[in-house]
């Protein structure tokens, strides 16, 4: 088979299942993983797909990594996602929030809520929840400008020393396969701290994401406990993550 013929079919799959590992593509199209990377390597100069570490992704599934990025992508179903994992959120409650778009959307919900604490990295539900009766406490530590986040070791040791009984997370992606993605380590290591911390873990996460692989596996499926997301969720996707053990919220 040319180059041609191969970057054809190459650019045809990926779009079909918006990212894949070298290996996985290798074995849908029958070509050695050799060959894979050296046409991946000519495709993504051209600028028609993108590397990510280990595999590939369609152009419009690049990774959003400012919180601003984030914000603005399928905000329709982040808000409704937000409503009902608020919903969730009982008087008295001590929450763990991270710094994820989608678990930001929460925050109006939350504002009337009774004794409620909520311990976050995140400058933006800080400055949302300010001026409302909620305890806020800020995790320390350094300031990535770009997420509005506080990560590193001084907020990983912050989150140990404490217990929540909810914790609400975010994603960059997650597969029944390969679990829970980020896009980069201090995302995913304030996530797990997060997760180790609370009784329960609510994953937020808009049904774009889910069945897309991400620059980073950092965790197991068991890691949470419930996902919640939009109707636009894959009924083959969703069976999946049943199998494994979550329990689905649909938005």
């Amino acid at each position: 088979m040319s180059f041609p013929e191969r970057k054809k079919r190459i650019i045809e799959t990926v779009y079909l299942s918006g990212s894949l590992s070298v290996l996985a593509l290798a074995r849908k199209l029958k070509i050695s993983p050799a060959t894979i990377r050296r046409d991946l390597h000519s495709i993504a100069e051209e600028g028609l797909l993108t590397r990510t570490h280990g595999g590939v992704m369609k152009l419009d599934d690049r990774p959003l990594t400012s919180f601003s990025g984030k914000q603005s992508a399928n905000g329709q179903a982040k808000q409704e996602i937000g409503r009902i994992a608020a919903g969730l959120v009982r008087d008295g409650d001590t929450i763990f929030m991270d710094c994820g778009s989608t678990v930001f959307t929460m925050c109006p919900h939350l504002k009337k809520m009774n004794g409620l604490t909520v311990v976050t990295n995140s400058l933006p539900v800080v400055a949302e929840l300010m001026d409302s009766p909620v305890q806020i406490n800020l995790i320390g530590g350094e300031l990535d400008k770009g997420l509005m986040a506080a990560h590193g070791q001084k907020a990983l040791d912050h989150i140990g020393s404490y217990h929540a009984d909810k914790a609400f997370l975010g994603v960059d992606g997650l597969t029944p396969e390969n679990g829970l993605m980020a896009s980069g380590e201090k995302e995913a290591t304030i996530t797990k701290a997060f997760a180790a911390n609370a009784d329960s873990v609510y994953l937020l996460c808009d049904s774009s994401k889910i069945g897309r692989n991400a620059y980073m596996k950092f965790g197991p499926l068991s890691m949470i406990g419930h996902l919640l997301t939009d109707k636009g969720l894959h009924a083959g996707l969703k069976k999946a993550l049943i199998k494994k053990g979550l329990k689905i919220h649909i938005a």
